[in-house]
């Protein structure tokens, strides 16, 4: 299903294939390039890759096939040039989890969002070293990992601000010539008590005048895959 704002969402019911189909880390790699980039052809993002034109025209293909890219306006007839359909793919977690494969698939595609962390970062460090980048983006970029305690409507609240902020802020950005390309990762992933965690601090309050010590929280139930 597409959205006005450029988003397609998927169903995990009625789009498994196309979501399995993302797993594969180059098809990945290639709808991120074309996002980021533009239209190309499978030789342009071959060189950007290391992998051959026979590969990436192969993985084009097969984003074709379930509507992530579609043929561009091609500049000659000599070679085909491909584009992205959309902004930004989105799928229902909860509905993923109860569809069959589907925590396997949301696993893989949450290491694949890692990997693709890890090359920004590396990127991002070249660049300012480099001066690609000028010095006043060393201030505001950086990589946040603080641990706020919140209830499920409030972090649901808070991946909602984000998202309007984000695109208040494109929108007032659009036509500065000074704006980049930022790689915005964000991550919400609540963690249960840790049982080994609970014990030792339920062992450490217990003084000499102590009657129970009591027992550590118990883990939530996790989502089988």
């Amino acid at each position: 299903m597409d959205s006005e704002d450029g988003r397609r969402v998927l169903d995990p019911a009625q789009d498994g294939a196309a979501l399995k189909a993302l797993t594969h880390p180059l098809r990945l790699t290639l709808l991120g390039l074309l996002r980021q980039h533009g239209p190309a052809t499978a030789s342009e993002l071959a060189a950007r890759t290391g992998e051959s034109s026979a590969s990436t025209s192969y993985h084009l293909r097969v984003l074709a096939k379930y509507a992530f890219v579609t043929e561009a306006e091609h500049r000659d007839s000599r070679e085909r040039r491909w584009k992205s359909v959309h902004d930004m793919t989105s799928w229902s977690n909860e509905a993923m989890r109860r569809s069959p494969g589907g925590s396997t698939i949301l696993n893989a595609l949450h290491r694949r969002q890692v990997e693709h962390l890890q090359r920004s970062l590396d990127r991002h460090e070249a660049d300012l070293e480099s001066g690609r980048l000028g010095q006043e983006w060393q201030e505001p970029s950086g990589v946040s990992d603080s641990m706020p305690r919140l209830t499920p409507e409030s972090l649901a609240e808070l991946w909602e601000v984000l998202q309007a902020k984000t695109d208040e802020l494109t929108a007032r950005d659009a036509g500065d010539p000074r704006a980049e390309q930022v790689v915005l990762f964000t991550a919400g992933l609540p963690l249960a008590p840790d049982p080994v965690a609970g014990q030792g601090r339920a062992d450490a309050c217990a003084g000499p005048d102590a009657t129970d010590a009591g027992a550590p929280d118990a883990p939530a139930a996790g989502d089988a895959s």
